[in-house]
């Protein structure tokens, strides 16, 4: 099963009736790969990076907003955990899509934005929007000029959308060694490194056992944000 963060330990974090636990119903075999979403803020917004950003809302508390394509997902949760470790209170604005969200923002009617790295990027370099980081744990191939959040004044942020491949509890050492080998050669080819980075995406490397503690720990974290902000799903 190939299966994203989202329909897995997102899903969990918002939902304690979920019908599965991906960490205890199915065996974790192989990550394939991750997005990262962009920090992006309308253009005439005087912050230059993350720390001035986060200057701004600690300065005036619940004044600066923040769009999302829709409560609950992905550019929600990555709001939410920039508010989280940054004690920031900047106010969310839920739209019901990305594109409303990315042509508002450009307009000035809110301030920042999680976008999709592949759809954000096009604007930012038409100077349509300014980008102050992506979302990933390093910068992605297709953006390697633009530092993460973490580089840019937030230290530990981390969000982006990331798959991997499953299989059933119970599946067999030697079965899971050899589909771990199939996707990680796969993950490797030449022809899936350019189709990821047409989709702005990065390939990911790792043994089951590396893994299931990145899954484990996604799981940790969603279920703090989720918490915190107090959300769950509809």
């Amino acid at each position: 099963m190939l299966a994203s963060n989202g329909s897995t330990t997102v899903a969990a974090a918002l939902n304690k009736a979920l019908p599965y636990d991906i960490r205890t119903d199915f065996a974790a075999v192989a990550p394939v790969g991750i997005n990262p979403m962009l920090l992006v803020v309308r253009p005439d917004l005087p912050a230059k990076d993350v720390a001035e950003l986060l200057a701004m809302a600690h300065a005036k508390p619940g004044k600066l907003n923040g769009a999302s394509a829709g409560a609950g997902g992905a550019t929600h949760l990555a709001l939410e955990l920039f508010k989280s470790l940054g004690k920031a209170d900047i106010v969310h604005v839920p739209y019901k899509g990305g594109g409303p969200a990315m042509a508002d923002l450009m307009a000035s009617m809110v301030d920042l934005y999680f976008g999709g790295l592949s759809t954000a990027l096009p604007h930012v370099k038409a100077g349509k929007l300014r980008a102050l980081g992506q979302t990933g744990e390093k910068r992605s191939a297709a953006a390697p000029d633009i530092p993460t959040i973490a580089e840019s004044g937030l230290p530990g942020y981390e969000a982006a959308i990331s798959y991997g491949v499953f299989l059933p509890v119970g599946a067999s050492p030697a079965l899971i060694a050899k589909l771990h080998g199939a996707v990680d050669a796969t993950v490797r080819s030449p022809e899936v490194a350019k189709k990821f980075a047409d989709l702005g995406a990065d390939p990911q490397f790792g043994t089951p056992t590396e893994f299931a503690a990145y899954v484990a720990n996604d799981m940790a974290k969603w279920a703090r944000v989720a918490k915190d902000a107090g959300l769950k799903a509809d």
